[in-house]
């Protein structure tokens, strides 16, 4: 069954980047010139990707706003000749067929993924996070998509992180089956160096079946405790295989500031028209 369908959990109140995310979304800021979550979503394109499930909360409007049409901009772009720009504009309500819902309270990701449940019915899907925007030639959905088609269980991303960058991820203990394929026995979150099972952590990019989601709506947190991915990923793996993909390509977590800063120079590199001067502008602080 072809994966044509993914949910983008955006309900957070990134508070790690207040006071700029009081009055937009944090998936709203730019890298370059397009905001973090367009990255994600024309990821999800490029992987085939047809149907786009946003969970958001009453101050991610912007976010639906941003993939809507919008009359009067087109209108005044195309009355004042600026046909690239228009094209631009048009094509962002192109890109998908978006479905909103809002998570009634922030209890957790996993709880802001049972939200779209009931649409993605008994079909395998993508989730993808925000928080994590790739760069590779090709599209890092799509190596997991290819995954998924040879094995037919759960896949998830992962990249290897550096040691002092262990304790701020999940990280997976896992079977090497193949060149970059891995058969995972645990997942150990935010371990000590000295306790993780290797430097391979978990990106915010995931194949799902139908299984995983029934799992995760009957698992029971603990008092306090929230709805985790990693918990519906430990209850699939009880009855059944759980892969994980070596990405190829450069991960970024652009849900921290240094994160989201490195992002915005190396893309800012790869853009053409600004390229040169701020390479020269580095040379000159470095």
């Amino acid at each position: 069954m072809n994966i044509t369908k993914a949910i983008i959990p955006v309900a957070g109140l990134g508070t790690r980047f207040l006071p700029a995310t009081k009055a937009q979304p944090k998936e709203m800021l730019t890298i370059v010139d397009k905001p973090a979550i367009q990255y994600i979503v024309e990821e999800a394109v490029a992987s085939g990707i047809k149907q786009i499930f946003l969970i958001t909360s009453q101050s991610k409007r912007a976010l639906e706003d941003y993939f809507d049409y919008n009359f009067e901009l087109e209108y005044r772009l195309k009355k004042s000749g600026k046909t690239e720009v228009l094209k631009t504009v048009h094509q962002l309500s192109q890109l998908a067929d978006f479905i909103y819902i809002r998570q009634k309270e922030p209890a957790g990701c996993g709880d802001a993924i049972l939200c779209a449940k009931e649409f993605v019915k008994n079909e395998p899907c993508a989730i993808m996070f925000g928080d994590d925007v790739i760069d590779s030639q090709e599209p890092c959905l799509k190596q997991l998509i290819k995954v998924y088609n040879k094995y037919g269980d759960p896949v998830i991303a992962v990249s290897p992180v550096s040691k002092k960058e262990i304790e701020q991820f999940g990280v997976i203990k896992g079977v090497k089956v193949e060149d970059r394929i891995y058969q995972i026995k645990e997942i150990v979150e935010k371990p000590k160096l000295s306790e993780a099972p290797s430097n391979l952590a978990v990106v915010g990019r995931y194949i799902v079946t139908p299984d995983l989601l029934k799992g995760l709506e009957n698992f029971k947190p603990k008092p306090g405790k929230e709805k985790g991915m990693t918990d519906g990923l430990e209850i699939s793996m009880k009855n059944r295989p759980l892969y994980a993909c070596e990405i190829k390509g450069k991960w970024y977590t652009c849900g921290d500031k240094l994160g989201f800063l490195k992002a915005n120079i190396v893309f800012g590199l790869k853009d053409k028209k600004i390229n040169k001067e701020l390479k020269k502008f580095l040379r000159e602080i470095g």
